[in-house]
């Protein structure tokens, strides 16, 4: 059993375009929800959400190859980019084989999709781009990224909903840890902010109009976010083996099923994913200090939360940091796993806890730390990510704090 280490980050989120911006972002508990400033916002009944603002894609790809790439899949491409040379990796002398991709995303190219259903029912076109499928199949982050960097190991996409991406990085940890893969390029990709897509989260009355409030009495409701956070993991022996520079551990990863409603969350599910990501760790529940809750702001999911990691941790509950970085970042549905876990290590690293931003007064049914509006000077020595999709689907990751022991 291989232990597995992160030693690659890059994000290109509405928190921050690279890992630098979005760590002063975290450390400074700055929101990025605002106004919805590239979609026409008439006749939305939530005109707000969590932009990647000032974003020019010439900037980072030549105008041919823009053609092949989604919104989704641009922001999967940057952050890859600063993950593989943060980590240092070169895929060659056979570790391009042994190393995998694995993206998660939830819907995948919803601009693309967008802007040619409008051609085809608002313009009268006749034809679309003959790139159209390859641009907007939800594998095509994967796809690209691979091709980019010329890495010929085992390449997926996988997709729950909004725990996509923490099934992604589970998933790579495990071929790591077994010894399938020496290395992985893994995380998560969303652009969802488009006037169809907004349409179908106004009808589910879910979204706040104002902004996102984990874990508040007065919460109103989640807001969409975009981005991408992707992480390269290796083994540990073979990172310590070229001398990269260590971020943080993965240790454990839990999953589990609701098996109940298509919308609403179940606590016995929230629990039993964090129950096996600490038993597969080998963690005991009170070796973990520090919670990036799903955290949605929305009525059922805060609630819900907070009565899974009641029924988790017991007394060592109230011991726990536990803060919702969506507050800050928006919730970027296939991504967020991804994105919430880089800032779990970044916090881990850098000995601060993200706060919940925009925190007023706790709900009576949300009784735990939140760590409210100012980020926390702590070292957490370990952590749990938590993810909880539409659909039932759970999925926890375990990070520790990496020492050098």
């Amino acid at each position: 059993m291989n232990r597995v280490v992160v030693t690659g980050l890059g994000a290109f989120a509405a928190l921050g375009k690279n890992i630098a911006e979005f760590t002063a972002a975290l450390r400074a508990g700055r929101s990025a929800i605002g106004p919805l400033t590239f979609i026409r916002t008439d006749g939305l009944i939530v005109k707000i959400g969590a932009e990647v603002g000032a974003f020019d894609p010439k900037q980072y790809f030549d105008e041919s190859r823009l053609t092949l790439l989604d919104r989704f899949t641009q922001f999967g491409l940057i952050a890859a980019r600063e993950a593989i040379a943060d980590s240092g990796l070169v895929f060659r002398d056979g570790l391009a084989a042994r190393t995998a991709v694995i993206i998660g995303s939830g819907v995948g190219g919803q601009t693309t999709l967008d802007e040619n259903y409008h051609k085809i029912y608002a313009e009268g076109a006749k034809r679309v781009h003959p790139f159209t499928i390859p641009k907007l199949m939800l594998n095509a982050p994967t796809s690209h990224i691979s091709m980019e960097h010329g890495i010929t190991g085992p390449s997926f996409s996988v997709a729950s909903a909004c725990s996509s991406a923490n099934h992604a990085i589970g998933l790579a940890f495990h071929m790591i840890r077994c010894g399938s893969a020496d290395a992985a390029v893994t995380g998560g990709a969303e652009a969802t902010v488009t006037y169809g897509t907004m349409k179908g989260w106004d009808a589910l009355r879910v979204m706040a109009p104002d902004t996102c409030r984990p874990f508040c009495k007065d919460r109103k409701g989640m807001v969409l976010g975009e981005g991408a956070a992707i992480l390269v993991l290796e083994n540990l022996e073979h990172a310590k083996a070229r001398g990269a520079r260590i971020h943080g551990e993965i240790v454990g990863f839990g999953m589990s099923s609701d098996a109940g409603d298509i919308v609403l969350p179940a606590a016995g599910g929230a629990a039993a994913a964090m129950q096996a990501c600490i038993a597969d760790a080998g963690l005991q529940p009170e070796d973990v200090d520090y919670i990036n809750a799903h955290g949605t702001g929305t009525t059922a999911n805060d609630v819900t939360e907070t009565k899974a990691i009641h029924m988790t941790f017991g007394a060592h509950a109230k011991n726990l940091m536990v803060s919702s970085t969506k507050s800050m970042h928006g919730h970027a549905l296939g991504a967020a796993g991804a994105i919430e876990l880089a800032a779990t290590l970044l916090g881990l690293r850098d000995g601060f806890i993200p706060p919940t931003a925009n925190f007023t007064e706790a709900d009576p049914q949300c009784d735990l730390d939140y760590v409210p509006n100012v980020a926390r000077e702590a070292q957490a020595e370990v952590a749990i990510s938590n993810s909880f999709a539409f659909g039932g689907h759970n999925a926890v990751v375990a990070a520790r704090r990496y020492t050098g022991a």
